[in-house]
């Protein structure tokens, strides 16, 4: 299997290193890029320029623009739920509140939910697919969190939890777009009334 053709870039021997790291390099500087102009505007040379590599090496990769964006979505996707899934790893109740905001501000901050959200529109399968796919992660990474976060407070939902999610991520990304569009919004003091209504939601 190609990198290309991968969902995650692990490093099987030592032979293999070399290329893995460039994809994952490629993808990266494509990532910075979309954040920094958006995908529309993106174009090999750039991605090239910024990963300090040849286009051919791009094209060896990641046959066109679209496979390359199909595969950013999911280097994203895999990236945004692990960084969620390790945040209330090791909270304690007392901390718990701030932890899930931390890790929610660090992503907002890093502006990879708002190329998934531009991503979202585009209309190639490859990608559509790729964003399907995250998506799905997504929610069931939102359940984690939602579970374990009651676990901690030592509460029990009325709702499951991945009913919880189908509202928690939407909100997320609601944060996303607004941030970008009104400087004056408060994300946090949203999030904080997001979880002062859910966590009434229980026995």
């Amino acid at each position: 299997m190609s990198p290309a053709d991968g969902a995650e870039f692990r490093v099987t021997n030592a032979e293999h290193r070399p290329r893995l790291e460039a994809a994952e390099r490629i993808l990266r500087a494509a990532v910075r890029c979309i954040v920094s102009s958006g995908a529309a505007a993106l174009t090999m040379h750039d991605v090239a320029e910024e990963a300090e590599v040849s286009k051919g090496l791009i094209h060896y990769h990641f046959h066109d623009k679209d496979t390359l964006l199909a595969r950013v979505v999911e280097w994203m996707g895999q990236n945004l739920v692990s960084r969620e899934r390790a945040a209330l790893e090791n909270s304690t109740p007392r901390h718990a509140i701030d932890d899930l905001w931390a890790w929610l501000a660090a992503e907002l901050d890093r502006g990879h939910l708002r190329v998934l959200l531009e991503l979202a529109q585009w209309r190639n399968p490859l990608v559509r697919r790729a964003i399907h796919a995250a998506n799905l992660a997504r929610r069931d990474a939102s359940a984690a969190s939602i579970e374990r976060l009651f676990a901690l407070l030592a509460l029990r939902p009325r709702i499951p939890a991945r009913l919880l999610a189908d509202v928690v991520v939407p909100f997320v990304d609601g944060l996303a777009m607004t941030m970008g569009v009104d400087a004056e919004f408060n994300p946090r003091a949203a999030f904080d009334v997001l979880w002062l209504s859910l966590l009434t939601l229980t026995d």
